[in-house]
């Protein structure tokens, strides 16, 4: 019989592994990033790099820019996201699984793409801005920081709206029956009892969007005009655009890290101070509106979320306009895809083939990682727990950089192929791998797994014919979210991609850079309905759910 000693032998193996990867393709190229940072140009070690940064009015503004636009989105989108989770957890609204579908789909259609269509629509020059002035009404153009922030906004709000939407569904209906009992109004009891308890949800995905912000390389570059930003800095000191000194690159991107890790430490330790368990037994009914206030609730409900989607409106009537070089004509017809497609189907390929070998690979990697993490509690997977948030810190751009300069020589040279795309996409996509696969693994008794073991099956065979099918749901709903998100990718892409191995992101962004709006519209638009199907069906695993996954 097979004791209890080989299973903590499988834990401990798994977890040894699971950091031996980390600390290759996580840890050792960004300690690559710090020790470029860390030289000056003559080689020796110094913190010049980082007194010239400082130092310097732009490097400064840029590092400015980045936090406003990531504080600023982050509010905006809490204070558009909470009240819409309540509505939709707690408000009978019309359409509530239909709205809960399309607000999703901001996550599909790649940020800088949806700031270009609203450039078309709001710029300078855009249908409506010349359209009100004509009319005498005076509108300023989307530019700039308003712009950007609009822009992230609308994208990102998903990421508070559906953690907060299963918080609020998870609270116990006797907290606020015993509020409602001593009297207290329901904006009261909204305010000061249901609020604070969702807390931990609300912050993880405010979090979300602040590190998205600032790691997001597209839509500045779209918006920013003359602008700094880090991540768009951060790519031009690495590619030898503005500096062929790596040392600033190193300390810009070190800086990036440093912030959003500081950010990440803050948040647990604020969570840690305090407690939110309710102890929930019954869930929360949903709460009878008066007509007027029905009627608030759904045309909110649907307005943020019709608003959200005007850049996919947008990008689909734009796909079959005529351009004449940047210049939009009303003139409808399938030319922007004729000649996409004329050229050739590798980057829709090559987008497909990349998302999928990254998704398997994800869930490989994370289905273990997260079993782990809740069963073997001990220094090593404690360390573990720690490592794996780190890719929550870590921009597409830093990882991209640190990669090439860890891997572009020496005996496992990987720069120029399809497998340092794949690794760089499992390492910052992994932690909703292990998200997905812990939160469904808290569900599982191990009482069925200690009798596995006790019949003579070792535990790698039990985890695999025993716990993996029982963990199916929250694999496949966390490896459809991987391959949605790496399909939309564009940060560590655009750094790592070489010829044979552009995908769509890099087609579009590239047709936006070369004059080809109509092209990149409709490139977009494939991808949206390329992506879109698998993160319907996502959601459907996740709504049977009630949002444990998040």
């Amino acid at each position: 019989m097979i004791g209890f000693g080989g299973l903590n032998a499988f834990r401990t193996g798994v977890t040894l592994l699971a950091l031996m990867f980390l600390a290759l393709f996580l840890l050792y190229p960004l300690w690559i990033v710090l020790e470029a940072s860390l030289h000056d140009p003559s080689g020796a070690w110094s913190l010049a790099p980082y007194a010239k940064i400082l130092a310097s009015r732009y490097y400064v503004g840029s590092l400015d820019n980045s936090l406003i636009a990531g504080a600023l989105s982050m509010i905006c989108a809490t204070a558009i996201g909470v009240p819409l989770a309540f509505c939709l957890a707690r408000v009978e609204v019309p359409g509530k699984s239909l709205l809960m579908t399309l607000a999703s789909l901001p996550l599909v259609l790649p940020s800088f793409v949806g700031a270009y269509a609203l450039v078309l629509l709001f710029g300078h020059v855009g249908v409506v801005t010349v359209a009100l002035r004509s009319i005498g009404i005076p509108i300023g153009d989307i530019y700039g920081m308003a712009g950007i922030v609009i822009v992230f906004t609308l994208t990102l709000y998903p990421y508070v709206l559906m953690p907060t939407v299963a918080g609020f569904k998870a609270i116990d209906v006797s907290v606020e029956e015993a509020a409602r009992n001593l009297g207290a109004s329901r904006w009261r009891v909204f305010r000061t009892v249901l609020l604070p308890i969702v807390v931990p949800s609300v912050l993880a995905g405010a979090l979300l969007v602040f590190i998205e912000t600032l790691e997001n390389f597209g839509v500045p570059s779209v918006l920013a005009e003359d602008r700094p930003f880090l991540s768009i800095d951060i790519f031009k000191l690495f590619a030898g655009e503005s500096d062929s000194n790596p040392a600033a690159a190193g300390a810009l991107s070190t800086l990036l890290v440093g912030i959003t890790i500081a950010v990440l430490l803050l948040q647990r330790r604020y969570l840690a101070k305090r407690r939110f368990a309710t102890g929930a037994r019954r869930a929360p009914p949903t709460i009878l509106l008066s007509r007027p206030w029905l009627l608030l609730a759904t045309a909110y409900a649907w307005g943020v979320v019709l608003v959200s989607l005007l850049p996919f409106g947008a990008v689909l009537v734009i796909s079959f306009l005529h351009f004449s070089g940047p210049v939009l004509s009303w003139q409808f017809g399938l030319g922007n895809y004729a000649t996409l497609l004329h050229g050739s189907y590798q980057p829709l390929y090559n987008t497909g083939i990349l998302a999928t070998a990254a998704a398997l690979a994800a869930t490989l990697f994370g289905a273990p990682i997260g079993y782990v993490l809740v069963r073997h509690r001990s220094r090593l997977s404690t360390l573990l727990d720690v490592v794996a948030i780190v890719p929550f810190a870590v921009s597409g751009t830093v990882l991209g950089i640190g990669l090439i300069i860890a891997f572009n020589s020496g005996p496992m040279v990987l720069t120029g192929g399809w497998l340092i795309l794949v690794l760089a996409y499992v390492v910052r996509k992994l932690p909703f791998s292990i998200r997905s696969a812990s939160a469904i693994v808290h569900q599982i008794d191990p009482s069925l797994e200690e009798a596995s073991i006790n019949l003579g099956v070792s535990p790698l065979k039990t985890f695999v014919t025993l716990t993996v099918p029982l963990m199916a749901g929250g694999l496949i709903g966390g490896m459809v979210l991987v391959w949605v998100t790496v399909a939309a990718e564009l940060s560590s892409t655009i750094v790592l991609y070489s010829s044979r191995w552009a995908t769509m992101t890099v087609l579009m962004f590239q047709a936006l850079e070369g004059t080809a709006p109509g092209q990149s519209a409709a490139a977009a638009s494939i991808l949206i309905l390329f992506t879109a199907v698998p993160l319907l069906l996502v959601y459907r695993l996740l709504r049977r759910q009630d949002g444990s996954l998040l």
